[in-house]
């Protein structure tokens, strides 16, 4: 019986998961720290009074991925030699027919049910279309019917 069980919730899992993670780092840096301050010399005593950020060390330089920077240096492809933006017809078509085609559901077998009309007390989308479809129809009639008195009335003048 699944009644008294609790739900799997993924999300105070990954939390969980990431807080032990911190955890390790954090005595990872502390192990570190230790083993930094026990191999520096203990500095030794000088009469002046200058820091002890004078004595000079040779910089520490970081591995770095050098093709991430190629690759941001690079040109893009959409512009030319020149710098000039290139029109890209197909991907001005593509991106024409995603604006008329509208988001992806993201219940897909609830539109099932809404287009079959299969929910008790819904009804089916084709008639709620058809009503829709109706009001246009009317609205561009309506629409047309005052745009022509207003042409009428100015031409009359």
């Amino acid at each position: 019986m699944g009644w008294f069980k609790r739900k799997h919730d993924p999300l105070s899992e990954r939390a969980t998961d990431l807080t032990q993670q911190i955890k390790q780092l954090e005595a990872q840096i502390q192990q570190l720290a230790t083993q930094a301050e026990e191999s520096t010399p203990a500095p030794a005593p000088s009469s002046s009074n200058l820091p002890s950020a004078s004595v000079r060390r040779d910089p520490v330089f970081e591995k770095v991925n050098q093709t991430r920077l190629k690759d941001l240096n690079a040109p893009p492809v959409h512009f030319n030699d020149l710098g000039v933006r290139k029109y890209d017809l197909p991907a001005a078509w593509r991106r024409l027919m995603n604006h008329i085609r509208g988001p992806a559901s993201a219940n897909p077998k609830l539109v099932d049910l809404l287009a079959a009309g299969s929910l008790q007390g819904m009804r089916p989308l084709r008639y709620e279309k058809r009503i829709a479809r109706n009001r246009f129809i009317i609205f561009v009639i309506v629409l047309l019917v005052v745009l022509w008195g207003l042409f009428a009335v100015f031409v009359t003048r």
